[in-house]
């Protein structure tokens, strides 16, 4: 498989994720879950013009590319312009809501004086593995491409010209393709469709569909779908494709952006230095798309998020991204909540922490969307202590937003936090010192504990959010003293819950009153260990001075400290100093050595926007908010890291830095 750095856009429906290059070619496609697994090794489309060799649409030298969405959906479209044949094509792609189909929509316009006569090449490699093979069979007018587990079904409603199924490398250049089997035992094969004669002026349209199945395949049993797939009315599934999203765009569009913006403009109209008309559009496009592009992230069925789309599946550069870690899935669904997405946060709540949770009652690095384990390389203890922070916020959130307390979302959770809240605990005893002395209450901990090697994590050296630097860390303290908070406002909560159980009434009162005591504790080790004496700066661990924009963590949101005590104003005065950047954005830390280490970060420009904004420093706030705006793709993508004026970008479409953007524009702009 090729190296694919850059998803530059994405459509798809709750089982199909799939995305595209800047200039129309698509580069991933996953199924059933947007992280699991990953089809297409590659996909060309070409044409050949009357005696040409072939031209790919997404690769020629006489091509100019324009890409846009279709208003408020997931619809791409791809426009390409061939000077050399004065051919205008459009390339449109979207994926059916009620069938994983794949549509691939081309029109083509002859704006030459002369006839052209086409001819269109679709050449397909597959992904599958090297004990199970994949191979192809061209029958009733499709190209299936299939392996012990999956088919991957490529037709048009037209009838193919010709078709080859091994050596497709040999001649497709040439635009000429030909087999004489059938069938054949190479995952890469191609087909051709006679487009016929285009006049000058005159307009054809084309349409390819790609059907993907999995598991329960029989491929010989395909026939019929095939027949029923080339029969369906595709200017009909584009238009239903496009309701759809519109509606779902209206059902998620809660600060009402399209009304509003004629307010916002003249709200932020005094700082023409950041913001103008042009700018205000750009803010509603990254709104927009953050909005359509979430879904493509979470899997409905678990409610787990997809940290982005893979960009990197050799593991060249990283250690790749379609994985859901838990941390940042709850801190996504903090901000996501603003926008309606209440049945995925729930689901995720209800269903994937169950199911995530270690019997020792922490959670490991990182997991599948369907909840499986995924690869890790350590443990991170923040990873346990946001969800109850998370169930906790999200909780208040719905009680503002609906007026009323919502005490059975609680209940229903709380075996799993007391689980979690029971791994912090034993991780903040051993990190603090503390020892338990009653010889009854040490029994029962070991009898329900067996201090095996994996029920001993808790002593193991913690990494920090970055992933990078093992030990003890002041961002993930601040989140274990988060968790303690909301734990105690939790029980509170859960008062009138239990009046009726006296037992638990009582063991309530004691762990409030030593959950208390666990956050002075944590504020204390963090006050004698966790900051410079001498500079009177918070530091982000007990190994090293580094200055690292995670310790705002301790701030915002995790709120160890208040935003106008002095060391956190000297805090982001040597922030300031050592990881802005000339055009007032922020690196990660000093010495950050991954993926170069010198791009700025969207996640650590808008933590400093939350910031300001906290203190009311509206000026500061809003420069922020304009360089993660200026970062923005032209279809509204955030990425990771980006150098906007070098258009130096690295994982375009990644959901935390959407996640974040829309905590900003709530707090920053819309005041709520």
């Amino acid at each position: 498989m090729k190296n694919k750095y850059y998803n530059n856009a994405f459509i798809g429906n709750e089982k199909i994720t799939a995305s595209f290059s800047d200039k129309g070619e698509l580069l991933r496609l996953y199924y059933p879950s947007p992280d699991y697994r990953q089809y297409t090794d590659l996909f060309y489309v070409g044409i050949k013009v009357n005696d040409s060799n072939i031209i790919y649409l997404h690769d020629d030298i006489n091509n100019t590319y324009k890409q846009y969405y279709t208003e408020k959906t997931n619809i791409l479209n791809t426009e390409i312009n061939n000077s050399y044949f004065n051919l205008n094509i459009i390339q449109t792609d979207a994926v059916m809501i009620d069938k994983n189909i794949i549509i691939k929509k081309y029109k083509f316009k002859n704006n030459n004086t002369i006839d052209l006569k086409l001819n269109m090449i679709a050449y397909s490699k597959v992904i599958s593995s090297f004990n199970n093979m994949a191979g192809g069979i061209c029958c009733d007018d499709a190209l299936i491409q299939y392996s012990h587990n999956f088919v991957y079904a490529i037709m048009s409603n037209q009838k193919i010209l010709s078709h080859q199924l091994n050596d497709c490398e040999r001649n497709i250049n040439s635009g000429v393709i030909y087999d004489k089997d059938y069938i054949g035992m190479a995952p890469d094969s191609a087909i051709s469709y006679d487009l016929q004669t285009l006049k000058p002026g005159e307009e054809k349209k084309f349409y390819l569909m790609i059907c993907l199945k999995n598991d329960d395949v029989d491929i010989n049993n395909i026939e019929k779908e095939v027949k029923e797939i080339r029969s369906i009315d595709v200017e009909k599934e584009l238009v239903k494709i496009k309701n759809y999203w519109n509606r779902f765009f209206k059902k998620h569009d809660t600060f009402d952006f399209e009304k509003n913006a004629e307010n916002l403009l003249a709200q932020i109209s005094a700082d023409k230095k950041y913001f103008d008309k042009s700018k205000v559009d750009k803010i509603r496009k990254v709104y927009e798309r953050t909005i359509l592009f979430m879904p493509l992230l979470i899997n409905e069925e678990t409610g787990g998020v997809s940290a982005s789309l893979e960009i990197d599946e050799q593991r060249d550069k990283c250690g790749k991204y379609a994985y859901c870690w838990i941390r940042d899935a709850v801190l996504m669904y903090c901000s996501l909540q603003y926008l309606n997405f209440g049945d995925n946060i729930e689901r995720f709540y209800d269903y994937f922490l169950k199911v995530t949770q270690s019997s020792n009652g922490m959670w490991e690095q990182r997991f599948y969307t369907d909840g499986k384990l995924a690869p890790c390389w350590g443990y991170q203890i923040d990873e346990t202590a946001i969800p109850v922070f998370g169930i906790y916020t999200y909780y208040k959130y719905q009680e503002k937003k609906k007026g009323k307390k919502n005490t059975a979302f609680l209940k229903k959770n709380l075996k799993v936090l007391e689980k979690a809240m029971k791994f912090l605990d034993k991780y903040t005893d051993n990190l603090l010192g503390k020892k338990e002395t009653n010889d009854l209450v040490r029994a029962e901990l070991e009898k329900e504990y067996n201090y095996d090697l994996r029920d001993e994590i808790y002593k193991h050296p913690s990494y920090d959010l970055w992933e990078m630097n093992e030990g003890v860390h002041l961002y993930s303290l601040s989140a274990i003293y988060a968790a303690y908070r909301s734990m105690i406002s939790i029980y509170n909560e859960l008062s009138g819950v239990f009046e009726n159980n006296r037992l638990k009434q009582d063991d309530i009162i004691i762990l409030k009153a030593k959950y208390e005591e666990k956050m002075r504790d944590i504020k204390k080790y963090i006050l004698e260990n966790l900051v410079d004496k001498k500079k009177n700066v918070l530091l982000r661990n007990t190994k090293d001075e580094l200055v690292d924009i995670s310790v705002i963590g301790a701030i915002i949101p995790f709120g160890v400290f208040k935003p106008t005590e002095k060391v956190v104003k000297n805090t982001i005065e040597q922030i300031n100093l050592t990881l802005r950047t000339h055009h007032g954005a922020y690196l990660r830390f000093q010495n950050d050595s991954y993926i170069n280490g010198n791009l700025p970060w969207i996640i650590s420009t808008a933590w400093m926007a939350l910031y300001y904004n906290l203190i009311g420093d509206k000026d500061s706030a809003f420069k922020c908010l304009d360089y993660v705006v200026k970062s923005a793709t032209d279809l509204g993508f955030l990425c990771e890291q980006c150098d906007y004026e070098k258009n130096e970008k690295w994982v375009i479409g990644l959901g935390w830095s959407h996640a974040i953007f829309i905590e900003m524009l709530k707090r920053l702009l819309f005041n709520f």
